[in-house]
């Protein structure tokens, strides 16, 4: 296994057991914890404890169908491969582009994010100083090697761990000491189900509640495309797949029960952070500068996620011959480093261009909202393959060692789930506006499809 001086063919499988573990959790873990749980529990009251476990269990099951998939087959690098081998290659081809554009929108999100974040400490720097020095950072220290990659996660992850848990810790602890607030609000249990239920706005505020959460959990299947970099993924992806309940459970849902037991549901701000607030009542001065410290690092963590999954999905499209061929060529560090150079290159366009024209901020909402409807895409097309798999490859289901529980009939629920989700987000104005936004990216995927096909001078295709 000795590294060649000459360029590697083959991405090389440098991530470890412990790197996948924290790419997997902080994957699992958005910036929307931090910042937007405000809304979400302004929206939904404590049900919003519900909204978050329905959610988490679905994507098990979408995590467990991947799982199995990649384990099927060590060729396959990430979903692409499996997309394109059961499905066919436009599903590659759709599976991929889409993937690509969705990491590209959440990484231009997280680079504004970091800018905001930069600005607590420092409000006279112009904004796209740290946005261009954070891209900068992260592509050198990409295109370095695949293990600082896993390495800059895990470190990332670490805090953002460590946060949580030491809010939760915090949370309960005031709870067990009874703490009143300055305002005369008792920390206790009691607070989760004592004002109006556990339903409070009825099921239009459970169903509210949806719209952003699926956001949250964007990124949690960023493990699929560790797969042909991950040291013995029989043992390792199976083991960082089956901690996803647990970590939902952790993270989130115990998460936002301490800040309800300690802050009555209807006190929290919508526009503010709770994990802020709940540290200031508990008498940390430093409470905004550490949390903003704790959002910038998983703003860069977000990003970095972008950058490293954006430059695999280029090599893996190459490699099916779905983009231009140099994007599968690796560095003598077995790095995709021209993928990763043009992913860093729109990200920046794309960063620029919400600084050139600032009223795009509006459209930036919808811009973020589209990249959840296209990862509910993503995710829609690994249960279709795996579906596709259980039909052709019985024999090689059978032999699996890693079977997703509840096999095609589980496919069909959370499939269902989606087609729920994509309903209520026509609920609300800015929502639909993004759904009705999504066809435009299917058509000139479509049309590009065609065009290569056209080239390739495939036989299915109408010739003129």
């Amino acid at each position: 296994m000795s590294a060649s001086t000459e360029q590697p063919e083959h991405l090389r499988r440098s991530l470890s057991n412990r790197h996948l573990q924290l790419i997997a959790l902080g994957g699992a873990i958005g910036t929307g914890l931090f910042m937007g749980s405000g809304k979400t529990i302004s929206l939904a009251g404590p049900s919003i404890l519900l909204v978050y476990l329905i959610i988490g269990v679905m994507l098990f099951f979408v995590m467990r169908a991947m799982g199995e998939l990649l384990l099927s087959n060590l060729q396959y690098k990430s979903f692409i491969d499996f997309s394109t081998d059961l499905l066919g290659p436009w599903a590659g081809f759709f599976c991929g582009w889409t993937y690509w554009f969705c990491w590209i929108v959440t990484a231009i999100a997280e680079v504004i994010a970091i800018a905001a974040y930069v600005q607590f400490w420092l409000p006279h720097l112009a904004p796209w100083i740290p946005a261009l020095l954070c891209v900068l950072l992260l592509l050198s220290l990409n295109l370095a090697t695949v293990k600082m990659f896993g390495e800059l996660e895990f470190w990332f992850a670490l805090i953002k761990i460590v946060a949580i848990v030491a809010l939760v810790v915090v949370g309960f602890a005031l709870v067990a000491w009874g703490f009143h607030s300055p305002a005369g609000n008792k920390a206790t249990l009691a607070n989760l189900w004592n004002d109006g239920g556990l339903f409070p706005h009825g099921l239009s505020g459970f169903f509210a509640g949806f719209q952003i959460a699926v956001f949250a959990f964007v990124g949690i299947e960023l493990v699929g495309t560790t797969a042909a970099e991950t040291a013995d993924p029989r043992r390792n992806l199976p083991k960082a797949i089956n901690s996803i309940p647990v970590r939902i459970i952790i993270f989130y849902v115990l998460a936002l029960a301490a800040i309800m037991a300690v802050t009555p549901w209807r006190l929290v701000e919508a526009d503010k952070s709770p994990f802020v607030e709940l540290f200031v009542l508990a008498g940390v001065p430093a409470a905004a500068s550490l949390i903003n410290f704790v959002v910038l690092t998983s703003a860069t963590s977000s990003a970095n996620s972008g950058m490293f999954s954006t430059s695999r999905m280029l090599y893996g499209l190459a490699d099916e011959d779905h983009a231009p061929k140099p994007f599968a060529r690796l560095s003598k560090a077995a790095v995709p480093s021209l993928g990763l150079l043009f992913s860093c290159f729109c990200l920046l366009l794309g960063a620029a261009l919400i600084y050139l024209v600032p009223n795009l901020l509006t459209a930036f909402t919808l811009v973020t909202t589209l990249s959840a409807v296209l990862f509910m895409f993503v995710w829609s097309l690994i249960l279709c393959a795996y579906m596709a798999y259980r039909r052709k490859r019985p024999q090689q289901h059978a032999d699996s060692t890693y079977k997703m529980p509840g096999g095609v009939f589980m496919c069909w629920v959370c499939l269902a789930f989606f087609a729920f989700v994509l309903v209520l987000l026509c609920l609300q104005a800015d929502t639909r506006a993004a759904l009705l936004a999504s066809p435009v990216w299917f058509v000139l995927l479509g049309i590009g499809y065609a065009l290569k096909s056209r080239r390739a001078g495939k036989p299915d295709q109408a010739g003129s």
